[in-house]
């Protein structure tokens, strides 16, 4: 069997990933960076044995009432992003299509000049 090393900086990453958000599991950060679950999961133990940098899942989400705040406040401000985001891309898909009309037509006045 092929052992595969992995830089210290890749581990360090790799562990910060799965420290940061408490929805991943180990299974899809280990799929998502192409890596073997059981190798990320020694990664982990390993961190935590040296009491590493990354906060335990537990620290993660755990919320205060100051945290509760900003939960509210970046609630909000992901609704206004949606919004300015579904505006973008209304006036990106109409702007495709008034590309579209001009390329026809530039292609229809070129042929025209050619006679």
């Amino acid at each position: 069997m092929v052992m595969k090393v992995y830089s210290p900086e890749f581990k360090a990453d790799a562990v910060a990933l799965f420290s940061s958000d408490p929805d991943l599991t180990i299974a899809q950060t280990a799929r998502d960076l192409g890596i073997n679950a059981e190798t990320l999961r020694n990664w982990i133990r390993a961190d935590r044995a040296r009491g590493g940098v990354s906060t335990t899942r537990k620290n993660v989400t755990s919320t205060t009432r100051a945290d509760q705040a900003t939960v509210e406040e970046l609630k909000a401000e992901n609704e206004v992003l949606r919004k300015e985001l579904k505006a973008a891309r209304k006036e990106n898909a109409t702007l495709a299509t008034e590309r579209d009309i001009l390329r026809k037509a530039t292609k229809f006045f070129a042929a025209e000049m050619n006679w």
